[in-house]
């Protein structure tokens, strides 16, 4: 998952029974109807999962709706991170990077699908439909101003270094919750694969910087300017300031918002800004730039 949260693109029940109505239908696949908007349908694969979640507590309509939505936003942001990863393979390949970082990076393809289904299966079992809309596709950036080396080093910069490591410390946070539950399991196993993710960039960064000149590296910590004022317009648009609406919803997965957003923030101080620091790019000005520029 290249950002973690629970409000993109989610459809209500009517939505998802509109979606049915114009026939729209393919499993596994994306789908698209007369209106050529696209969608996930993951419904039979979240069937087949037949997740139990034998510990949740009784929910109301507002915490199921609230739940719905989490859980179907889940599906759709892993679903499409499957794709970023799948155009980063190419720029990999192109920047000569080593064999083993490719494959690594192709198998996260199938870790995002897998994430998918894990989501909608939690939703099936929620009571919810596992479609959705998807948002639009930007390309993964091509950065046509740099080469194929400086291109990889951005993208793997943004895609795992800030986002995904962003996303290994909200999941963390909502796993030592509900450890022990149905869902902190599902929660468990996703969480394993971030930090994989999470790590691989941080490890390939480390490993290609040597191949830096002094001017490449000013580029970059310029770029990292524009990635860090992505990340926290992207996190704050995904993450509600609001709390989740009871106890019970925060025990199917419904994130408080207020926290989630002062954990995002403790990440790029603690650990993304330190972490880029150490590889010899310091990002404490632009980060506090972009900060001051939102204010």
């Amino acid at each position: 998952m290249l950002v973690l949260h629970a409000w993109l693109h989610a459809l209500g029940p009517a939505g998802a029974a509109a979606l049915r109505g114009r026939g729209v239908r393919a499993s596994g696949h994306l789908a698209r109807g007369v209106d050529l908007m696209a969608v996930v349908d993951l419904r039979d694969e979240a069937a087949a999962l037949a997740i139990v979640l034998h510990d949740a507590p009784p929910l109301s309509a507002e915490d199921l709706t609230a739940a719905h939505a989490t859980w179907r936003g889940r599906m759709v942001n892993e679903y499409v991170s499957s794709r970023v990863f799948g155009s980063l393979v190419g720029q990999l390949i192109a920047a000569e990077v080593r064999p083993a970082r490719v494959a690594e990076a192709a198998g996260m393809v199938g870790d995002e699908l897998r994430h998918a289904r894990a989501c909608a299966g939690v939703l099936h079992a929620l009571g919810g439909e596992a479609i959705a809309a998807l948002p639009d596709l930007p390309t993964v950036p091509e950065h046509e101003d740099a080469g194929p080396l400086e291109t990889v080093l951005r993208n793997v910069l943004s895609i795992c270094c800030l986002s995904e490591t962003v996303a290994v410390a909200l999941i963390s946070a909502e796993y030592f919750e509900l450890e022990g539950t149905a869902i902190g399991a599902i929660l468990r196993d996703i969480l394993a694969d971030e930090v994989r993710h999470s790590r691989f960039g941080w490890q390939l960064v480390s490993e290609l910087m040597p191949r830096v000149d002094a001017a490449m590296k000013r580029r970059l910590r310029r770029y990292l300017k524009v990635a860090l004022r992505h990340l926290r317009d992207h996190e704050l648009s995904h993450i509600s300031p609001e709390a989740a609406p009871s106890v019970e919803a925060g025990l199917v997965g419904v994130c408080d918002g207020g926290t989630a957003r002062a954990l995002f923030f403790e990440t790029v101080l603690e650990v993304i800004l330190p972490a880029l620091e150490a590889r010899g790019l310091p990002a404490g000005e632009q980060w506090r730039q972009v900060v001051a520029q939102a204010a």
